[in-house]
């Protein structure tokens, strides 16, 4: 008997898109069009993590519609990005199967734990079979570094680096048996667009931060904290940055370079400077994983909180009876954004004021953010929560920053319509109105609209005492040494 027949694999290459979605300053594309052999494009809608816990419909939505753009794009040159519906190891075990895969192309992910294991076993895979593996650095995010020594300086030398400004020839190789095709019923639950949700893909995200730099940013800086102003003097990229429909060099260069620069340089600059914090943080992450499941000061792993799931529903669906606590949920559940003071505030309220443990929180509002980026989300919400030993306790009063940036109550009224009758000199404390009061606007206190879930000024108390009691304790203070040198620059 003879030998069987040999099977014909073709050469190839893979790019495989992660939160990168975008035709542009796009690294792996502009290397698989330098080496000149074919190669594929593709995006995994991976089930694990679809089901996880920090995943939401509303993210997989914002990916896939911009994929279809980037598709639409790509059409005169018949190319486009392969929507693959499995696991990692399995659709690439596949893959490897049908062609000889010369390398796969794709940026790092500073992403959670999940990832960080699929990438090892698929390190391994690739090793195996002996498929190359090229991670290039994303945004100013640096793989391998033990401190923060040079960073900033690095950090300004890659976004004044020259945009890539990539090219595109027709294609010349097709996936032709695909066992991991998107389920009928997974693509008709993807299709439908919220229209109270940014829209998703490269040309919106342009839009935006072209109409901030004409004229919308003038008064970023004076607008930031008020969480109604905010959502039109706010660049509103984030949902851009978070899954690459944009990237920060390219944000960064367009808002330096613009001709608005010298009259809005105030409002830019603070621009500029949230551009740079946000890969802070991502770095953070990067070295650090364990922001998403433990306290990164291990000190307050000790530190107790009594479970009272009836306060976290309270707190989710917006029911707390502090107007302007309930007003911010409501509209971040229904809009998938709001600013940054009240992320804040409502991370401060959950963990100080109900007294509750920062990951009974944590996941629900990243399910929530349209613009959720883990290496962001956690660093911060620690932060926030007062867990890392290194920053200052950051405890919000609902009414004072109520009084200061929604002085009116038209951020309160428009997400509270219970209340919107209320008078103004009550809209942020409506429960101190006499019966006589409730009556002439016909709210009631504890039957329309809920009386606060806990007394603010103990509350505040009992948490101030606990959270900066417990900083001198010596764990506490040992970590707090640890983090201060992984974390930040020395100082010379």
């Amino acid at each position: 008997m003879g030998s069987p027949p040999q099977i014909h694999r073709p050469l190839i290459n893979l790019v495989w898109l992660k939160r990168d979605l975008r035709t542009q300053d796009h690294r792996p594309l502009f290397e698989a069009e330098r080496e000149g052999i074919p190669y594929l494009v593709i995006y995994l809608l991976e089930p694990n993590m679809m089901d996880y816990r920090d995943t939401s419909l509303r993210h997989l939505r914002f990916v896939y519609h911009s994929i279809l753009e980037m598709n639409a794009f790509w059409l005169p040159c018949k190319r486009e990005v392969q929507l693959l519906y499995g696991e990692a190891i399995a659709v690439f075990s596949d893959l490897i199967r049908q062609f000889k895969i010369k390398r796969v192309l794709s940026y790092r992910e500073s992403g959670i734990r999940l990832t960080w294991e699929r990438d090892k076993k698929l390190g391994e895979l690739f090793q195996k079979k002996g498929v190359g593996w090229r991670q290039f650095q994303r945004d100013g995010i640096l793989r391998g570094i033990r401190n923060r020594d040079g960073w900033d300086k690095q950090w300004f030398v890659t976004m004044n680096e020259a945009v890539i400004k990539n090219t595109y020839r027709e294609r010349s190789v097709r996936l032709e048996a695909n066992s991991f095709r998107l389920p009928e019923v997974l693509v008709d639950r993807l299709q439908p667009y919220d229209e109270l949700f940014q829209p998703a893909g490269e040309s919106k995200a342009w839009r935006y931060l072209e109409s901030f730099a004409v004229g919308r940013g003038a008064s970023y800086h004076w607008h930031l904290s008020k969480p109604a102003e905010s959502r039109l003097s706010c660049s509103r990229i984030s949902p851009y940055l978070a899954w690459g429909n944009i990237s920060i060099r390219q944000a960064y260069q367009f808002i330096k370079h613009h001709p608005n620069y010298p009259r809005f340089k105030r409002a830019f600059g603070a621009f500029l400077t949230r551009l740079k914090w946000h890969c802070h943080f991502i770095q953070k992450f990067e070295m650090e994983c364990d922001y998403e499941t433990r306290c990164i000061n291990r000190g307050y792993e000790l530190l107790e909180h009594e479970f009272k799931e009836d306060w976290i529903v309270a707190w989710q669906e917006g029911q707390t009876g502090y107007p302007l606590i309930d007003a911010c949920m409501r509209c971040v559940r229904r809009t998938g954004w709001i600013n940054f003071r009240m992320r804040a505030m409502l991370v401060s309220f959950l963990c100080h004021h109900l007294d509750q443990d920062w990951r009974s929180g944590a996941p629900f509002l990243a399910r929530q953010f349209l613009d959720y980026e883990p290496g962001i989300h956690y660093p911060q919400f620690q932060m926030q929560a007062g867990t890392t030993g290194v920053n200052t306790v950051r405890m919000y009063n609902p009414v004072k920053q109520s009084n200061d940036h929604d002085a009116t109550g038209v951020f309160i009224r428009k997400w509270v319509p219970e209340i919107y009758r209320v008078p103004r000199e009550h809209i942020h404390e409506p429960w101190k109105m006499s019966v006589m009061e409730q009556q002439f606007c016909q709210t009631y206190i504890g039957t329309d609209y809920p009386s606060p879930i806990v007394p603010l000024e103990e509350s505040a108390r009992k948490a101030r005492e606990k959270i900066w009691g417990h900083r001198s304790h010596p764990l506490v203070e040992q970590e707090q040494k640890r983090i201060l040198r992984k974390h930040t620059r020395r100082k010379k």
